[in-house]
């Protein structure tokens, strides 16, 4: 990114932390005041940045992520259900390892070793 374009996006930053600003500190009484000048403010901000190379970059690579979405190959209805329940089942016996191990140790520290009861 050019230094130019730097300038834009610091600039358009500082018009959206002008614009928050502003918000907080206009009474809330004037609150169609406060509203109107936090939009003048994004809409100022977005006006700086479409004229700066962010902008062609930010849709070129949009543009881009689009066009690779569409490669994906989405899973069938079927497939999602089995991968699901294979998921599930893993978890299962997951936590059922977990509680046999810690029922085990349990039992070693407090039983065995410890003579709690």
């Amino acid at each position: 990114m050019e230094s130019v374009d730097k300038i834009k996006v610091f600039v358009a930053v500082l018009l959206l932390i002008a614009g928050a600003a502003a918000y907080q500190f206009v009474p809330v009484t004037n609150s169609a005041v406060r509203v109107v000048g936090l939009l003048l403010s994004v809409l100022a901000a977005l006006g700086v940045v479409w004229f700066s190379a962010l902008r062609r970059d930010f849709f070129d690579y949009a543009r881009d992520s689009w066009k690779e979405a569409k490669k994906v190959v989405w899973p069938s209805k079927k497939e999602t259900w089995q991968v699901t329940l294979v998921v599930f089942l893993f978890v299962g016996v997951l936590a059922l390892f977990m509680l046999i191990v810690d029922q085990g140790l349990t039992w070693v520290f407090y039983d065995l070793i410890l003579g709690r009861h």
